[in-house]
């Protein structure tokens, strides 16, 4: 088979690649689809600290089982299914404190390869986070299994109540899911910075509240306006911008909530303004992946048909566009794109 290879920033290619045999207690996976993500075009431009290249990569994905280890009894051949790609090994010190979100082998064990025709997926992954994929659901509205469960975890320690005002910063597709999934929690007023045009009319389709068309360093007197000088009582910023972050800090109220959802560069430090989060009590929240729990209740808000899933996938591509697709993410036009083998 062909699959896609990261081979440093700013470098892919198709190899050719045995097609993946299981292991007794393995699937494997004939991809129906895979999505484009953020975090995959952050590992194209400037390579990724837990992806060493040369890597395969694609981590949003969905499929049918084409094969089965002699163990494996939870599915058979020809089910269609959606998977999240990674699982805790459930004895390590974080798994036990059910931290699993930070097992100490999670990462290096992700299941990468969804931009392909076959991946092996082994049993700690499929034992936990894999699920069946409903009729009502196409192979790439499946994929989104993943990141709605980053979602749902980044979200579960947030205190929220209907009256509150929520601002999101970025209209990617991160920042298009928050707004989803808070509006669905009940959150009536759901403000989204963004100054791509297709994106922000993408956000006023899905029931954003408003649109602050400005860069995020030059919002702050906006976001005051809206919140009767306050702040917001929720702000979660989904730009991975070492500068939005410490700017972002000012924008909850007082007692007010910040997620700093999106993952910066490795490396890059900020400045944090110690009185406004100490006599301001800004609470702080940097969460990361998510727990098997966080994608248990991804699965029962996309098979319930709760999420507009068509509407952040912008077109779909066959597997062999994709560096095209990738320049399309690069200009930022669309959302996300369906790759399909």
């Amino acid at each position: 088979m062909q699959a896609m290879m990261l081979l440093g920033p700013g470098r892919m290619a198709f190899q050719p690649t045995a097609i993946p045999e299981p292991g007794e207690d393995d699937i494997v996976l004939k991809i129906g689809a895979a999505l484009t993500c953020g975090t995959d075009l952050k590992a194209f431009r400037r390579g990724h600290p837990k992806w060493p290249p040369p890597v395969r990569f694609g981590h949003e994905y969905a499929g049918t089982v084409a094969a089965r280890g002699s163990r494996v009894q939870s599915v058979r051949e020809g089910d269609a299914v959606m998977v999240a790609p990674t699982g805790p090994c459930g004895q390590c010190f974080y798994c036990q404190r059910a931290q699993e979100n930070l097992c100490v082998s999670l990462m290096e064990t992700m299941v990468l390869g969804g931009y392909a025709e076959y991946v092996r997926i082994p049993a700690r992954v499929h034992r936990v986070n894999l699920f069946p994929k409903p009729d009502r659901l196409s192979f790439a509205e499946a994929c989104l299994l993943e990141p709605v469960s980053c979602v749902m975890f980044g979200l579960e320690p947030v205190t929220l109540r209907p009256d509150d005002t929520a601002l999101i910063i970025g209209a990617g597709a991160f920042g298009l899911l928050h707004l989803t999934v808070l509006r669905l929690l009940g959150v009536e007023r759901v403000y989204v910075v963004a100054r791509n045009p297709y994106r922000a009319e993408v956000a006023r389709r899905l029931g954003a509240s408003g649109i602050i068309a400005r860069s995020a360093e030059d919002a702050r007197d906006e976001v005051l306006d809206l919140t009767q000088g306050r702040g917001a009582d929720l702000v979660v910023e989904c730009t991975a911008q070492p500068p939005v972050w410490q700017e972002s800090v000012f924008w909850p109220r007082p007692g007010g909530q910040l997620v700093l959802f999106g993952g910066c560069p490795p490396g890059t430090t900020i400045t944090l303004d110690t009185y406004r989060v100490h006599y301001d009590q800004v609470r702080l929240l940097s969460p990361f992946h998510f727990t098997p729990a966080a994608v248990r209740r991804a699965y029962e808000l996309l098979a319930g048909g709760h999420l507009p899933t068509s509407a952040l996938i912008s077109a779909s591509y066959p597997l062999a566009e994709l560096p095209a697709v990738f320049e399309l993410l690069q200009r930022g036009q669309g959302i996300k794109y369906a790759i399909l083998p």
